[in-house]
């Protein structure tokens, strides 16, 4: 498809309470799709912030009961545009949650659901060590989704650190990877802008990714500037680090034309 539309890059600064970091979302979000946004990403952990593992269970729920789901498919409903939820913590069976990003269609239907595959299991130096595989069940499902302008492929985070993802992705049709994130301070410093633009790069995609920003309760950090990446690699906007909106006009005859000018999805060979 070719039509072109308007993206928005929602960045929040979620604390350890739903319904305030509900609020706060649905706010912007409001806010974006009166300037025209006909998609609208949120990002990751946009119900909650939680350090405290024990805590964080004891707010989540599962799908079928959760609050953040239902208020952002009424929201969807209202202002009758698309809504990446890039992710609610959601309560599983067991002791396990997930990390799970939801793609809703402007009726408020949920068209797809992705569960974040790679665990933030790092340790960053000082006090700061994260252990995802702790708490959260991992995915094992790879999602694309149809989006009225073309194929998405949904990823989280961490994930953007494994390159074959995306390729897997972008050869299975994507023209646009959503990649919402609560990145660290530290490492987005280090290596956010390159790595969202060297995905966008080598696959011939569009980036979507919403992020958090700011500190958080429990001492954590996250680095904002939620980017919009265009596929031959250029910052269409960036968010800075304050919580708010970013918008970009996409046109998916980009993503040919990248792809015709360096064909390397095309160009795969075997090795040894």
């Amino acid at each position: 498809m070719t039509a072109t539309f308007k993206v928005a890059c929602v960045q929040t600064n979620s604390g350890r309470e739903v319904e305030p970091n509900l609020a706060a979302a649905c706010e912007l979000a409001r806010a974006a799709g009166k300037a025209g946004a006909e998609l609208i990403a949120l990002p990751e952990n946009v119900n909650v912030m939680e350090s405290d593992k024990a805590r964080l269970k004891e707010k989540v729920r599962p799908e079928d009961q959760d609050i953040g789901l239902e208020t952002f498919r009424e929201l969807a409903r209202q202002i009758g545009v698309w809504l990446l939820l890039g992710s609610l913590v959601i309560k599983r069976s067991g002791d396990k949650m997930a990390n799970r990003s939801f793609l809703l269609d402007a009726d408020g239907a949920v068209v797809a659901r992705y569960d974040k595959i790679h665990m933030f299991d790092v340790d960053l130096g000082g006090a700061e060590t994260h252990r995802e595989s702790a708490s959260y069940e991992p995915g094992d499902k790879a999602v694309l989704a149809d989006l009225p302008w073309g194929r998405l492929g949904m990823t989280i985070c961490y994930d953007l650190r494994f390159p074959h993802l995306y390729r897997s992705l972008a050869r299975g049709g994507a023209s646009f990877f959503s990649i919402p994130s609560a990145f660290t301070r530290i490492t987005g410093a280090a290596h956010w802008h390159v790595l969202q633009r060297a995905r966008a790069i080598e696959n011939g995609c569009y980036v979507f990714a919403p992020a958090q920003c700011g500190d958080h309760a429990g001492g954590r950090q996250t680095f904002g500037h939620s980017l919009i990446v265009g596929p031959w690699g250029e910052v269409l906007a960036d968010g800075g680090e304050k919580a708010g909106f970013i918008t970009a006009d996409i046109d998916p005859s980009k993503v040919v034309e990248a792809r015709r000018k360096i064909p390397a999805l095309s160009h795969h060979r075997k090795f040894v």
